[in-house]
Order: structure tokens, then sequence, then C-alpha cells
């Protein structure tokens, strides 16, 4: 099999012929994890992952065929050494570990945010961390499609608030001001829309709401929407 034909994991990593390779998979995913969670996922390309290797760039297509690969094989990497959850039987308590599993996951690898959404591939790390997912809703008396449904709603849902939290993240990186001090810069103008009248919903928000100034607000968030969504899957459930 050409090295370009198929699968990643359905080929094997050494030719049958040829010099014996120099580098592993395994190599080439941790220096590319590596130059993603330092610079981003624009920063891994062929070229930089050689750098980084010490090697040609030429020479790593005798393991993979292209970048989408190697993107293949990080994200099957860290799901397989970072997303740690537990399931015992409690299908809210399984996946509610595996919520915060996730989300730590993301928050450690933010390119994952993206990357890792939709079940674009099944590497042996990716389909093992899905089996698991949907043996903690097996048997409930939903059918295949209903779990899939379940498991998709949870996962877009810790997507949408990592997403939040990421950007957050790069806000106050580019700005340098925290939460509290960036409402501070935006208290004249705030004031100018409660004098206009016309926002009596956002008035509240900034008169009475506690959660913008919570300095756990994130966390906070993260756990009562989770707990909403896990509400709102048991409507699923036959009574």
């Amino acid at each position: 099999m050409s090295p370009g034909t198929g699968v990643i994991w359905g080929r094997p990593e050494r030719a049958e012929r040829g010099p014996a390779p120099s580098l592993s998979r395994e190599q080439i995913t941790a220096a590319a994890v590596r130059l993603a969670d330092a610079q981003g996922i624009e920063a891994v390309s062929m070229r930089a992952l050689a750098v980084e290797l010490g090697v040609g760039a030429a020479s790593l297509y005798r393991y993979v065929a292209r970048k989408d690969e190697v993107i293949d094989l990080m994200v099957d990497a860290v799901m397989g050494s970072d997303l740690q959850f537990e399931v015992h039987g409690d299908w809210r308590e399984d996946l509610r570990s595996f919520a915060h599993g996730l989300r730590a996951m993301i928050l450690r690898h933010p390119w994952t945010a993206v990357q890792s959404a939709g079940l674009r591939s099944f590497g042996p790390n990716t389909a093992q961390c899905h089996e698991r997912v949907l043996s903690s809703i097996n048997g409930l008396g939903v059918d295949i499609d209903g779990m899939l449904v379940m498991v998709g709603t949870l996962d877009a849902f810790i997507r949408g608030h990592v997403l939040d939290e990421l950007s957050e993240r790069e806000a106050v990186r580019r700005s340098g001001l925290d939460q509290e001090q960036w409402l501070q810069t935006q208290i004249p103008y705030i004031e100018s829309l409660i004098e206009s009248g016309r926002y009596p919903l956002l008035t509240r928000v900034v008169l009475d709401a506690r959660a913008p100034h919570d300095p756990d607000r994130l966390e906070h968030g993260f756990e009562q929407g989770l707990e909403r969504v896990l509400d709102g899957l048991a409507t699923m459930l036959p009574r």
C-alpha cells in the first residue's frame, strides 16, 4: 500500500522495503503537538515539523502523506494521553466526568477545540474514547441514533463553552487587562446605555447580576450549564 493510500492507522508504520526509518510516527506526532501547543495549529507545517525534528522536509513524506494525517495523529495522541474520565455505571456522573475531562484537554491544547470536533477520524485512542462515552448511556432505552444525539449535544455544549474561555484568554493576552479591569474601562459607555432607558434587561445585568464579577464565573458557568444540559438529556430517556 502506498504512503498516501487509505487511513493512516490502516497502513504499516514501516515500509516493507527501503532503508530503516530514522523516525517513528510517535516522534513526529509528539513534535507536532509541541509546536501546536506553543504556537498554534497554524505553526504546524511539514517544513516547520522537519526543522523541529532535525530532518529534511521531504523525508517526512515517508511516514505521512500530508499535513491532514499529521493532525489526525495529533488529535488521537492527545485523546489518548490527556482526555481523562471515568465510567462507572451512573450515566449522569459518567457524562459529567467526560465533560470535565474534555474541557480540561481542550484548555491544555487549544488547537483541539476545532480539530477534534465532528468525529473526523477514528484513531485507536479516539475510537476507544467514543466507545466508552457511548457505553455510559448504553442500555438506558435510547436507540443508537438517540445516543448519538445525546453525545453530540453534550459535546457541542462543552466546545462552545471552552471556545468562550479561550476567546477570553486571548482577549486578556492581547489587551493585558483581566475581566474586572476591562469592565472598568467600559463604565462610561455602559452608563450611557443605562441612562438612555432603551436597554432595561442589559441594565439589570449591569446592576443586579453577580456572574460578571465572579472571579470563578467560567468554572461556575460551566458547572451550571452542564447540569442544565444533563437535565435536558434526561428527557430523552424512557420513563
